[in-house]
């Protein structure tokens, strides 16, 4: 029975929110069910009563209560007043329907009152107020439609009115765009600011469970919205949907528009007034009677009603050129109310502008029978004059046509294409949950162009299928709280990013449920706990792609260790905390005694001074600066890098700022208060004024004024490599004597607007035959070999050849070359120590989802890579064999099937390489030094 009662109570709410969505809300609702347990019981005495027949009269006796209760408005109506103050509601005079607040309903929006120049008794309240919508470019209702018992053989009229009013005292009506769904519904626009503008749609009562009406921006003023309806009324063609542009009530002759209570299913009929028609009444006593028993929604003061032609012979409906529609369908409503004696015969067909036969030859109204006749569809764009529609007499008939009522539609593929169900409510919950809001409106899936951010949305490729969500990245979306345990619910979710936010508490296990999942993503949190054995299982398995890094709190599955410090760890922190500051202070009191040393230095001064001539030879300067001054004051650099506003990047010797020179973007690298700072520009400069090449940044000028030294580079803008993820061979074989870097990391290979790389920083560089330089490196030491340079505090060509090395393992792998674990794992461990057990799926950096030639070209990169970092330097390749190599594990790609990617693809990054790599080819060089 408790099983029972539970089914009965989900019935119920699912009628009760989606007939009367405000009820949800109301204590009554509660105060049944609080009785619903003493029915149950009750029930179970009355032994000549079956159980489902109990449980139907349970069910029937709850909704017939929750009616009476909430009687202001007929099954499946909603009224909402847009822009009307939460929980406010009152009834309209003339249709006694009740209008509530859209508050409850909408996520977005401005209320606002229109001018009171524009409020007066003639117009309805409902139009006193608006909601704008001010912020982004689709905003969206959500109107519920579960009525099982309702819906069938039923459609939905959805009505958006608009009243503009100088709400905004603009005294400019904006034009916009209005949306069902998926559908494109129509355009809104103005005559004047007191225009009142009705937008209707037939829309399918399929079972979703909502209707999504969205306005959207076309930068032609700013949304908003009047009254928002939902009416339930009669299917009578399954394939008329669409927008509605004409109702008219012909036999009208006191000029009023007809809807609730006379229409049950409050359909707004206009008057048709034109000189070329005559009204005729019914004479009989019950007008009622006119409607048959099957049509019993149409309105007796409608249908008792008609109009004949003036010239006794035809009647024809003139439609603007606006109603201009590809494909439209009419229905004409009949019914005949004059009582015809003797020979009287009234016998009509029907055509319409563009149709080559008569839609119906000959037809003869019964009395005091309403009937449809279908017109259409007319498939066939009318003149440019609009269309028409005829009623003819025959020539069997002794009296002229008729016609009491017609109705336009203007025919439109409703989209039946829309997130399922599920998944809606789901995603729901997780929007409510994090707060949600940036597009997230309306279909997760529906429109292509609307789709939410951070989703992806297949299905089955048929147009009746509903839409899965299959991808869910919100990675550093600053999410707060738990992991969603609706996510769980997105049940065909193959990809989950939950990076870099700020959630706390458990892995859920719900996860290791979803089945279809491939990727999982929840590194840089604040989670704790054991991770669900099965989601470690399925990464082992190589099943699951599975990051969960960075996330201090979280262990293997077993017991978790408690992390805390002991005493002794406290004293000895403490201790070398208070030794460092003391160091420090002593540090940089001595950098800023060194530092006002530089400024004054002849040496210096003398340095500067042949760089000034050495770069006046260059003849690309001139082009790329458009001026022959290189030299370039403080106040100037000031002015050139807008006060420093922007920073690009940090070097080990410097800040990186953007500037603008002349037409020419440049990038502005200021040296930083270091004594050996200096000794790096020197370096740079010297090189970079001999040495030119397309894959090397290009030195356009500098300052040295005081203690203010500046490089001006070109700009790169597509960052480093670090930051996207080729020259090195040049320096190696192409210059006379050869160069080393000695830096060559992700950081120091920029990306110019091709993702051409370009190698920078060339403040550690050193010529080979300079044996005497004992300089020491500051550099950073994770892509240099360690051991070696501790031992010599020297470095050669087959350093530079190691520090690629780690590149190409950066890139390959997409981590770090340190981990950011307490372990501080060096990425060639890292490798090293995964490889014998795991395949190469497993090592490859996961976002690039496997769409690259994995068994042949990744793993010969990665045999490249390996060989480039091998810890002794006679071992490693030279930069030249490395050149041929990655060649050739380019080839191996481009022969191999592979499906296209949404990322960086292998080739762009083979490419990128092989120029950092193999510039040294063909390129001259000043080679004098």
């Amino acid at each position: 029975m408790d099983n029972s009662m539970a089914l009965v109570k989900y019935r119920y709410n699912k009628y009760v929110e989606a007939i009367y969505p405000s009820f949800s809300q109301l204590s009554y609702r509660v105060s049944i069910f609080d009785h619903m347990d003493h029915l149950g019981k009750l029930l179970t005495f009355q032994n000549c009563l079956s159980g489902d027949f109990a449980l139907y009269s349970v069910f029937q006796f709850c909704l017939t209560l929750t009616i009476l209760v909430h009687a202001q408005n007929p099954p499946g109506f909603i009224s909402y007043d847009c822009g009307l103050e939460d929980e406010q509601k009152y009834r309209d005079n003339n249709t006694k329907l009740t209008y509530e607040s859209d508050n409850p309903y909408i996520e977005s929006g401005e209320s606002y009152s229109i001018s009171a120049e524009y409020k007066n008794n003639s117009l309805g309240r409902q139009f006193w107020n608006v909601r704008s919508f001010p912020e982004g470019n689709r905003n969206c209702y959500s109107l519920p439609t579960f009525i099982p018992d309702l819906t069938s053989g039923n459609q939905y009229i959805i009505r958006a009115r608009f009243m503009y009013g100088n709400y905004d005292h603009k005294n400019s009506p904006p034009k916009f765009d209005l949306y069902l769904g998926a559908t494109f519904w129509d355009s809104v626009e103005f005559e004047n600011e007191y225009t009142i503008v009705t937008k209707e749609f037939r829309y399918p009562s399929r079972f979703d469970d909502y209707i999504h009406v969205c306005l959207c921006n076309t930068n032609q003023g700013t949304p908003f919205i009047s009254v928002l309806e939902r009416r339930l009324t009669s299917a009578d063609f399954d394939f008329c949907h669409g927008m509605v542009l004409a109702r008219y009530n012909l036999g009208s002759d006191d000029g009023k528009i007809v809807r609730y209570p006379d229409d049950v299913s409050d359909r707004i009929w206009t008057p048709y007034t034109s000189d070329e028609l005559y009204h005729i009444n019914t004479s009989h006593p019950d007008p009622e009677k006119i409607v048959k028993s099957d049509l019993k929604g149409l309105p007796s003061i409608v249908m008792a009603t008609a109009a004949i032609p003036a010239n006794g012979n035809h009647i024809t409906l003139k439609f603007h050129p606006r109603f201009n529609a590809s494909e439209h369908f009419s229905i004409a409503y009949i019914a005949e109310i004059q009582n015809l004696h003797g020979n009287q015969v009234r016998d009509l067909e029907i055509s319409a502008t563009g149709q080559p036969t008569v839609f119906v030859p000959s037809y003869r109204p019964r009395y005091l029978e309403a009937e449809l006749l279908g017109l259409g569809p007319q498939r066939e764009a009318a003149p440019e004059d609009g269309w028409q529609i005829w009623i003819n007499r025959t020539r069997n008939s002794t009296l002229p046509p008729i016609l009491n009522a017609i109705e336009t539609v203007q025919l439109k593929d409703v989209s039946p294409s829309h997130t399922h169900r599920n998944d809606y409510e789901a995603i729901k919950k997780v929007k409510k949950m994090y707060g949600i809001t940036r597009n997230w409106q309306g279909d997760p899936c529906t429109p292509r162009a609307s789709i939410w951010e951070g989703l992806n949305c297949t299905n089955s490729g048929s147009e009746i299928d509903p839409y899965r969500i299959t991808h869910l990245d919100l990675s550093s979306w600053g999410l707060k709280d738990n992991i969603s345990p609706s996510i769980s619910d997105l049940i065909h979710l193959r990809y989950l990013d939950l990076s870099n936010n700020k959630l706390t508490g458990n892995v859920p296990d719900s996860l290791s449920q979803l089945e279809l999942l491939t990727f999982l993503n929840i590194e840089g949190n604040k989670l704790t706990g054991t991770i669900p054995a099965e989601l470690i299982g399925r990464s082992n398995n190589k099943k699951l792609q599975f990051r969960w890094e960075r996330n201090p709190g979280l262990c293997y599955p077993g017991p978790c260790k408690e992390k805390g410090m002991s005493n002794t760890a406290i004293a000895v922190v403490a201790t070398f905390g208070g030794a460092f500051i003391i160091v420090l202070f002593a540090t940089t009191f001595s950098i800023f005694k060194k530092r006002q040393q530089v400024g004054n230095n002849p040496k210096t001064q003398g340095f500067y001074s042949n760089i000034s001539k050495r770069m006046m030879v260059l003849s690309n300067i001139k082009k790329k600066v458009g001026s022959e001054k290189q030299q370039l004051t403080y106040a100037e650099i000031l002015s050139v890098t807008n006060n420093f506003e922007r920073i690009v990047g940090k070097g080990g010797f410097g800040t990186v700022y953007h500037g603008q020179l002349g037409n020419t973007q440049v990038a502005v690298k200021m040296l930083s208060p270091s004594t050996q700072g200096f000794q790096q520009f020197q370096s740079e400069a010297n090189l970079l004024t001999r040495v030119h090449h397309k894959c090397l940044t290009s030195l356009l000028g500098y300052c040295h004024e005081g203690t203010n030294i500046a490089h001006i580079y070109e700009y790169m803008p597509n960052g480093d490599l670090a930051m996207h993820l080729s020259g090195l061979e040049y320096l190696h074989n192409g210059c006379k004597p050869p160069i080393i870097h000695r830096d060559i990391k992700p950081r120091n290979i920029l990306l110019d607007e091709n993702f051409r790389g370009k190698i920078a920083d060339f403040g550690l560089s050193r010529i080979f035959p300079d044996e005497g330089d004992t300089h020491v490196l500051t550099a950073e030491f994770h892509h240099l070999f360690p051991c070696r340079y501790y031992t010599s505090n020297r470095l050669n060509e087959k350093g530079d050849v190691f520090s690629f090395g780690v590149v190409l393992l950066e890139l390959i792998t997409g981590q770090p070359v340190i981990t950011k674990t307490e372990e501080k794992t060096h990425i060639i461990q890292w490798v090293g120590s995964i490889m014998p057990e795991r395949e190469i799926h497993d090592i490859v950096d996961s976002r690039l989802q496997g769409e690259f030639g994995i068994e042949f070209s990744a793993r010969r990169a990665l045999d490249i890579a390996l060989a480039c970092v091998q810890p002794r330097p006679i071992n490693r390749p030279s930069m030249s064999q490395v050149v041929m190599e990655l060649k050739q594990c380019l080839v191996m790609y481009q022969i191999t099937p592979h499906s296209d990617a949404n990322y960086l693809t292998e080739s762009d990054t083979s490419n990128m390489l092989i120029d950092v790599s193999n510039s040294m080819d063909s390129v001259s060089v000043e080679s004098s030094l």
